[in-house]
């Protein structure tokens, strides 16, 4: 007879299996890396946890105001909609999440239910049977597979009398972790706090009476006088704190517009490089540019965007941005902190889209970050679906994303497989110039047959006895310079 501890039994086992083939698919050799790569994660893996030393205050109601560490967890998830494999898939890719945030992952469950306890997330037999699961393995955290609102974290905190995370304080907890830009520092912490704004609760002195002015006791000056409590200055004091982190990204923001602006005075296309998180957009960058950007088998391994410059095979410049990943339920509160690194993906002329062919369930990644470019205004940009890992991906699978995605190219950044072919489409598929020349341009106005090259597309060019014979398509702005210089010189 089959029980339900079997069930789960089993399905952890699946996970762990799933989880082991992904990192043996990814064992990459550190040889390949560039001399910064080996640096930064130097400087990532040089901070490690102690498993023991843990001196996390016995007082979970002050979960929320500690910075999180995860040390032993127990995944839970509602099961709410689609298949069984696609809520295996999700809990797959929560226990990435939490290792990645550097936790050990004792145990899993999954409930099927209509829809998520509003009190308790779960039934309450299943919370007995959690509190169970809890006690016998030891961990000291809950990471449920869903946003919590603040009177499900309350409740079960109070039940299983351990800290309980959801599934955007996980997000949020690797983003901390990984940004290193100040711009990206700032990011984070504005997304931190809006998320910790409505679950803020106070206990003990929190909820005492405070008076304003120079009384004994009092708040001082800023106070809004007597009634006030601790809670309510605090929230005033976060309300404030996010107004200044508000301000301060809008600054560092007009660096990067200025930036976007001057390449498209000069008619530079933009191609954004965007995908779910871990499916290989900064190696394909760092394949085509060059550009040093780390490298990690690990969930929002990069952060902050790179830019770079590349040319077509005729010498036509345009850019490579490298974006931050996307995740099924990407906390609204990271879009709108990330607003300003997203209008690399909004504002460009074309799409990389990198899917990991390697994944179980593909599709679903691509839906859900078709979902977030949407979100980000970003729809009706023209798309490459580029389908990586396919060394190691299963060839029905690839085969059948090429079949229902009809601008979709195969390719290996580990092997180089199909990367020439990825190159030449998005080369294609690049915005063109509109106006078309047929003129003579003299040899002393070499930097115009420069410019031709590097922004527009050239049909024919001959070199004569009185210059250079260019067929051509460009920019109106290069045109009219073109014949201003034509008619100087006639």
């Amino acid at each position: 007879m089959t029980t339900p501890e079997d069930g789960y039994d089993k399905l952890f086992d699946e996970l762990l299996r799933e989880s082991a083939r992904a990192a043996a698919d990814f064992d990459y050799d550190e040889s390949d890396f560039q001399e910064n790569d080996q640096q930064e994660l130097s400087d990532r893996n040089a901070l490690r946890r102690i498993k023991g030393f843990s001196t996390e205050l016995q007082d979970i109601s002050e979960a929320e105001y500690r910075q999180l560490q995860l040390e032993r967890v127990v995944l839970v998830g509602v099961w709410t909609e689609g298949t069984a494999e696609m809520a295996e898939n999700s809990m797959a890719e929560l226990k990435a999440l939490a290792e990645t945030a550097g936790s050990e992952v004792m145990d899993a469950l999954i409930q099927r239910r209509d829809k998520p306890d509003p009190a308790t997330y779960i039934g309450s037999g299943k919370l007995i049977e959690l509190r169970q699961i809890v006690v016998a393995t030891g961990a000291d955290t809950v990471v449920c597979d869903g946003e919590l609102s603040p009177a499900q974290l309350r409740t079960l905190e109070d039940k299983l009398k351990v800290k309980v995370v959801d599934r955007v304080a996980l997000i949020l907890d690797i983003f901390a972790q990984h940004a290193k830009s100040k711009e990206g520092k700032a990011q984070v912490e504005l997304a931190q706090i809006a998320y910790l704004l409505p679950r803020l609760r106070g206990w003990g002195d929190s909820l005492s009476r405070q008076v304003g002015g120079r009384a004994a006791g009092g708040a001082g000056i800023g106070g809004r006088g007597p009634g006030e409590t601790k809670i309510e200055t605090d929230r005033r004091r976060i309300r404030d704190k996010m107004a200044k982190l508000r301000r301060e990204i809008a600054e560092m923001k007009v660096s990067r517009d200025t930036k976007r602006q001057e390449r498209k005075r000069f008619n530079i296309p933009s191609v954004a490089i965007a995908g779910y998180t871990n499916a290989g957009k900064s190696s394909l960058l760092n394949a085509l540019t060059g550009a040093g950007v780390l490298v990690e088998n690990a969930l929002f391994a990069t952060l902050d965007p790179t830019v770079r410059k590349c040319e077509t095979a005729e010498g036509r410049v345009y850019t490579l941005s490298d974006t931050v990943g996307f995740v099924r339920h990407l906390p609204h509160q990271l879009v709108d902190a990330f607003k300003s690194t997203l209008e690399e993906v909004s504002g460009a002329d074309l799409i990389v889209h990198v899917v990991d062919g390697s994944h179980s369930d593909p599709f679903e990644q691509i839906r859900a970050v078709r979902q977030v470019i949407t979100e980000i205004g970003g729809g009706d940009i023209p798309e490459i679906i580029a389908i990586n890992k396919v060394d190691i991906a299963s060839p029905d699978v690839v085969m059948e994303i090429l079949r229902r995605e009809p601008n979709s190219y195969a390719f290996s950044v580990r092997s180089g497989f199909g990367v020439d072919g990825l190159v030449h489409a998005i080369e294609k598929s690049l915005p063109h110039p509109s106006v078309e020349i047929t003129t003579v341009i003299p040899y002393q106005r070499g930097d115009l047959v420069s410019a031709i090259h590097e922004h527009g597309e050239i049909l024919s060019e001959e070199h004569l006895a009185e210059g250079t014979a260019i067929h051509a398509y460009v920019d109106g702005g290069l045109a009219k310079a073109i014949e201003i210089a034509t008619s100087k010189q006639e």
